[in-house]
């Protein structure tokens, strides 16, 4: 038996989207509100008469342009994850990451700052460009390091709700078993079931039971009875490990189980509409009509 998603999990997905805009909207807010009243209480400590407008041109600009970056950030990890696996190999990208988020975000804020000042009667006079890029940049790499650790975070914590898959290892051979006899490698088997780990809870699905697959990022989502497992691979690679005879792509961030294809409803411009046995449907790009041959009908 499958464990049933959590109820939370089930009310929250459909507003993923805007949860997380969501999210980063107000920590970006609370934090343009923070930093502009810190700023006006030191410039009157210091006997500074500067008018609301101006921090609040500061932060408002910096804080809109960390928030139109965050996306980039976001695929940037998805193209260099950081992963205990990979942490050593893809810090270096990452440095570099945030040496580029640097760049775009000062030579953004600057271009906003000079077209908004004049506009509210100021003139804007940034000072040494090369002092206020080390002054951003030591701002800016622990905002990128801040936006990773949510990013990673969040990601985390879906995981363990969601439910994480992985391949069964092989089974080690007998104890005193005599070696495989030289010659042509192998093709290593296929996987016949998947160990899912969900909520510290561990239980096994067959290969067989997959009805379709999506590939998200840096992993593949197997939908099985209803529920989504997450298993680090990309696509191709893990229909590599698939019955070829029974699983097909069917398009570029799709594939399906050939068996659970109720119908295929063509659509305009000659992709498809998969019907599947389990009541979902699932996108199928023209150009992989032809992995359908076989007793599937045609609505």
């Amino acid at each position: 038996m499958f464990d049933p998603p959590s109820d939370w999990l089930a009310r929250y997905q459909p507003w993923r989207r805007q949860a997380e805009i969501g999210f980063w909207v107000a920590v970006l807010l609370m934090q343009l509100v923070f930093n502009t009243t810190v700023t006006l209480i030191d410039a009157r400590r210091a006997g500074i008469a500067l008018p609301l407008w101006e921090p609040l041109v500061w932060e408002a600009t910096s804080n809109l342009v960390v928030g139109l970056l965050i996306p980039a950030v976001a695929a940037f990890e998805r193209r260099f994850p950081l992963r205990w696996s990979t942490v050593v190999r893809n810090l270096p990208a990452h440095l570099g990451g945030s040496v580029a988020f640097c760049l775009a975000h000062v030579a953004a804020i600057l271009a906003l700052r000079y077209a908004i000042y004049p506009l509210l009667g100021g003139s804007y006079r940034p000072g040494s460009l090369g002092t206020q890029l080390l002054y951003e940049y030591l701002k800016d790499v622990r905002s990128y390091v801040l936006i990773m650790a949510a990013i990673l975070g969040y990601r985390f914590l879906l995981l363990r709700a969601q439910g994480e898959a992985r391949v069964l290892d092989a089974a080690d051979p007998p104890a005193g078993a005599a070696p495989a006899p030289p010659g042509p490698a192998l093709a290593p088997a296929r996987p016949e079931r998947f160990l899912v780990r969900k909520l510290r809870k561990e239980f096994l699905i067959a290969a067989g039971e997959i009805e379709w697959l999506q590939a998200q990022g840096n992993y593949v989502g197997l939908h099985v009875n209803g529920h989504d497992y997450l298993l680090r691979s990309t696509l191709s690679d893990f229909l590599e490990q698939l019955d070829p005879a029974r699983f097909a792509r069917v398009h570029r961030s799709f594939a399906v189980n050939l068996d659970r294809v109720a119908e295929i409803e063509p659509t305009d411009g000659g992709d498809a509409r998969l019907k599947m046995k389990d009541g979902s449907q699932v996108p199928c790009s023209r150009r992989y009509r032809d992995a359908l041959a076989g007793p599937v009908a045609i609505a």
